[in-house]
Formats: structure tokens, C-alpha cells, sequence
């Protein structure tokens, strides 16, 4: 026969007696959508975006069907986006563009979704490494520029445009210094014949950008390094006629010691 310690029966009984009586009360069931909204904004611009995200979450709910709880998708994707859930926050603007494909703000959906892979890219730690986007895989980087490049094709005249631009033109130079970035990581490994099909890559698929300068740089020294003198005499020849003043042409790879260009 099973015995109770004295005692025990009331603890068991008290406990089991709070957890029947206990149940979560929603203090938002009362309140209505622009008052959930408004909370939610509280929350979102002090910077508790899990709450943020609750809040918005509930008014998608309540609201569906009308221009808020559209607004309450984009905010949700915006508290995502800054806590940091960039993956939730992407695949929110994709659920958003696809119900609401003719939204008046589907250029701010388009601008924060090149914005979030823009910073992913550029990641947290960076300032600590001094490691810059073109040293780091690119795939995000393309991704964003995919985005702004719809933005600004679709949107001429949104007023997210111009920003989208300037980061355009700083992914582009991206690209073409990661494919010069890897060139260089070639070169000084005694690779010569890789650094010059990265080299080469770069100056096939970009135009009017930094880092071809250094492109070019590296193709004469790695034809050096090979012994093809003809070719190498050719790449000295645009190095010196297209950058006359270049810091390569002077300085070689310490050139390299200065960051190139950028606006973040």
C-alpha cells in the first residue's frame, strides 16, 4: 500500500490545485487593431522586437484583409530583420510579395529585402576583423543586388532609389574586388596561372570599377612570374596607359594596403 509523508498530501494538493486554477490571459484580446498596432510600435522603436514581433503577429490576425495588417507584415519583417532573425525576416517579405503583389509599398519591400542581405553580408564582427564584403563569400551580395535592381527598375521614382543606387554601385565594386582578392590570394601562393584566370574574370565582367587597376597588376606580375615576357610587356602597357597616376604602377601590392573604396 502506497504511503503519503505526512505532509506531502497538502504540498501535492496546493500545487495541483494552482495549476488547474492558473491560465494565461491575453491582455490584448479587448483591444483593437490600432491600439495592438500602436503598442507594437512602442515596442518595435524600443528596440523589444520580440515583443514587436508577438504584437504584429496578432494583429495580422485580427486585421486580415485591410491596408494594417499589410502594414503589421512589413513591421514584422523589419523587427525580424533588426533581432536579428534574417532568415524569418526574408521569408516574411517573400509571403508579403506574393499576396500583395500590386501593395503600394512593394518598393519598401523590395529595398528592405536588398537591405537585409546587404548587412548580412557584410556581417556583425567585421569592425573587429577588418574584413571587408569582398573577402567573404558573395552570394548574399548578389542577392541584394537583385533586389535593388527590381527596386530601381520597377520604381524609378520611389524614394528608396537613391539609396539603392549608392549600394549598387558598392556591391558591383564588391564583386569585382573579391574576384581581384582572390587573384591576389593566387599570385602570392605561387599559383600564377589561377591568379590570372581570376584576374581576367574580373576584367571580363566589369567595367570602370577600382579594382581592375590591380586586376591588371597582377596578370603583368604573374606573366612575370611565368616567363612569358610578351604578355607581360602587353598588361604593363594598359597598366601604364589606362592608370598613368595609379598607385600600382608606383607602389605594387602596397597599394593594397589601403582600403579600397566605400560609403558604410
Amino acid at each position: 500500500m502506497l504511503r503519503v509523508l505526512p505532509g506531502l498530501g497538502v504540498v501535492l494538493g496546493a500545487f495541483l490545485g494552482s495549476g488547474c486554477s492558473t491560465t494565461d490571459v491575453d491582455k490584448t484580446s479587448n483591444w483593437s487593431p490600432n491600439k495592438l498596432y500602436a503598442e507594437a510600435k512602442d515596442e518595435l522603436n524600443s528596440g523589444a522586437y520580440d515583443k514587436a514581433i508577438g504584437l504584429l503577429e496578432k494583429l495580422e490576425g485580427r486585421a486580415v484583409g485591410t491596408p494594417l495588417a499589410q502594414q503589421a507584415q512589413l513591421d514584422k519583417a523589419y523587427a525580424q530583420y533588426r533581432g536579428g532573425e534574417t532568415a524569418q525576416a526574408q521569408a516574411t517579405l517573400e509571403r508579403f510579395m506574393k499576396l500583395h503583389p500590386a501593395s503600394p509599398a512593394l518598393d519598401y519591400a523590395l529595398y528592405l529585402k536588398g537591405l537585409i542581405n546587404f548587412n548580412d553580408d557584410l556581417g556583425f564582427f567585421s569592425f573587429l576583423t577588418r574584413q571587408d564584403l569582398s573577402e567573404r563569400d558573395q552570394k548574399a551580395a548578389k542577392e541584394s543586388f537583385e533586389s535593388f535592381k527590381e527596386l530601381v527598375a520597377r520604381f524609378p521614382a520611389s524614394r528608396y532609389v537613391p539609396d539603392a543606387r549608392l549600394r549598387m554601385t558598392y556591391i558591383v565594386n564588391s564583386l569585382a574586388q573579391y574576384e581581384v582578392h582572390v587573384a591576389r590570394y593566387y599570385y602570392k601562393r605561387g599559383a600564377y596561372l589561377a591568379a590570372i584566370n581570376r584576374a581576367q574574370s574580373a576584367l571580363t565582367d566589369y567595367r570602370e570599377v577600382p579594382a581592375l587597376e590591380e586586376a591588371v597588376f597582377i596578370l603583368m606580375k604573374s606573366y612575370d612570374a611565368l616567363g612569358m615576357n610578351d604578355l607581360r610587356d602587353d598588361a604593363k602597357r594598359i597598366l601604364q596607359t589606362s592608370y598613368p597616376k595609379g598607385e600600382f604602377v608606383t607602389n605594387g601590392f602596397r597599394a593594397t594596403t589601403n582600403p579600397w573604396w566605400k560609403v558604410w
